[in-house]
């Protein structure tokens, strides 16, 4: 028993600098002797030897994260931004529709259906039906003109212009963009007017045949012309959009239509407008949500006149902007609602759009994502 005890209090075999070294951490045992000059030696370890693991590729302890940073910061506003747009939206729902009810109760006929628009009479009556129509017309008008003109400029200056008269044209573009839409209004009233008129003229005189040059007249602040100035304020978003979404053509994909010995015709058919067609689509709806929604130019330009109704050169015509434009300022109490009730419809037929739009958006994302 007495030799079992002394070979305990032996450091070199074992008993107290053993049972002292089960105390420390991992990895620092066996550095011991090496910090104080003593095979299994007591020498404290310093603190930050024991935190590397004592040099020898034990697990230290890991820097702890900080709790509220830079980082979590810009987390948190830009949460509060994007929850901010989502409160803003409810929050002009909800204010049309506590506004639209009253007015909308008070109509003695179907809203959706009814084309004439009496909110201020006794009893009130009015619909939505023509100034739906007419906000539908002009902004399909507006694409028809637009689109191809836009998709053209975008090409030649992502993929013909030399780089100085791109950069040059795109400034202009991007510029046209920033005129005031009473601008446009104006100079569609006063000056694009009677060209206009000239063309309708001309088209009732040889198509008159045609459901939509038909009639005797008179000619000028039409759907047609609403529609033409409405093509020329969206022209620079579809343009600059489509432009950007051209220039980044993997350049890989135009590489391989070269070697094909494909024309630039070719290369761009097969190359550059499938890999941008969801972008272009996006633009597209970008823009028809920007004519939808316009307002100052169209009050300008049109006739006024609600009914559905093919021809697009007479006379006549209005849209739900237009109207609430030019009709709230003199409207009652029930005017004010019916107006606020037409809102809520241009309002969710825009919202649908642009959700579409960036749907489609967000498809290209996903395809982009996945091809790389």
């Amino acid at each position: 028993m007495a030799d079992r005890h002394t070979r305990s209090g032996d450091v070199s075999t074992g008993g107290p600098g053993v049972t002292t070294s089960h105390a420390r951490p991992a990895g620092a045992t066996a550095s011991t002797g090496v910090l104080d000059g003593q095979p299994g030696g007591n020498a404290p370890v310093p603190p930050d030897f024991r935190t590397n693991g004592g040099g020898l590729g034990g697990g230290g302890a890991l820097p702890r994260r900080k709790g509220f940073g830079a980082e979590s910061v810009f987390r948190v506003t830009t949460l509060a931004a994007g929850t901010m747009v989502l409160v803003v939206i409810v929050a002009i729902t909800v204010f049309l529709i506590a506004k639209a009810v009253p007015a909308l109760r008070a109509d003695n006929t179907n809203f959706l259906t009814t084309k004439e628009w009496f909110a201020n009479d006794t009893p009130p009556h009015f619909g939505i039906a023509a100034l739906a129509y007419g906000t539908v017309i002009t902004a399909v008008i507006a694409l028809i003109v637009a689109v191809p003109i836009a998709l053209g400029i975008a090409l030649y200056l992502s993929h013909y212009a030399h780089k100085r008269i791109a950069t040059t044209l795109g400034f202009l573009i991007d510029l046209l963009a920033a005129v005031p839409s009473v601008v446009f209004g104006l100079w569609g009233l006063i000056v694009f007017v009677q060209p206009v008129r000239d063309f309708s003229v001309w088209l009732n005189k040889y198509f008159s045949w045609l459901p939509l040059f038909g009639g005797d007249g008179p000619f000028g602040r039409s759907l047609m012309l609403g529609g033409l100035v409405l093509a020329i304020m969206v022209l620079p978003i579809i343009t600059s959009l489509s432009r950007e979404v051209f220039m980044q053509t993997p350049t890989a994909n135009e590489e391989a239509a070269w070697a094909l010995g494909s024309t630039k015709w070719e290369m761009i058919r097969t190359a550059v407008l499938p890999y941008g067609r969801p972008g272009v689509i996006a633009s597209v709806m970008l823009g028809l949500g920007r004519a939808l929604g316009e307002t100052i130019a169209l009050a300008m330009t049109l006739g006024f006149l609600n009914e559905i109704t093919p021809n697009l050169i007479k006379n006549g015509g209005n849209t739900i902007a237009a109207n609430i434009a030019n009709g709230f300022g003199e409207a009652g109490e029930i005017g004010r609602g019916a107006l606020i009730a037409s809102g809520l419809v241009l309002f969710t037929i825009t919202l649908i759009v642009n959700m579409i739009a960036r749907a489609i958006i967000y498809r290209r994302r996903e395809f982009t994502e996945s091809a790389a």
